[in-house]
């Protein structure tokens, strides 16, 4: 079986080129804070390594369909997951929730 040479960096790339297309919509959307987490956000990258990104927005929906308002309005061009909590939750949370918790103190932030 042959073996890839050079697959972590070309994954690495298209994961780079996301995060700077993403985070340049994201503040237009009305996104108050986002970091990259996840196997890429600690600086792992496998054959499918997927973009992780937590975010704080002002949005209505229940917690299950948050994500769905950036899939629509982004168009991830990759295995993109969204993690969205609103401005009171971030603030209530910000010390008990463990993904929460995570990219506040690990990741760096791609907005606010």
């Amino acid at each position: 079986m042959p073996i890839i040479i050079g697959f972590a960096q070309q994954r690495r790339q298209l994961l780079e080129s996301e995060i700077a297309r993403i985070a340049g919509e994201l503040p237009r959307l009305g996104v108050l804070r986002a970091w990259v987490t996840g196997e890429f956000g600690r600086g792992r990258v496998g054959p499918d390594t997927p973009l992780e990104l937590v975010v704080v927005h002002d949005n209505p929906q229940p917690p299950r369909r948050r994500a769905d308002f950036f899939v629509d309005h982004l168009r991830p061009r990759l295995a993109t997951h969204f993690t969205v909590y609103t401005p009171e939750e971030a603030e209530s949370l910000e010390e008990r929730d463990r993904v929460l918790v995570e990219a506040i103190r690990l990741a760096e932030p791609i907005v606010g």
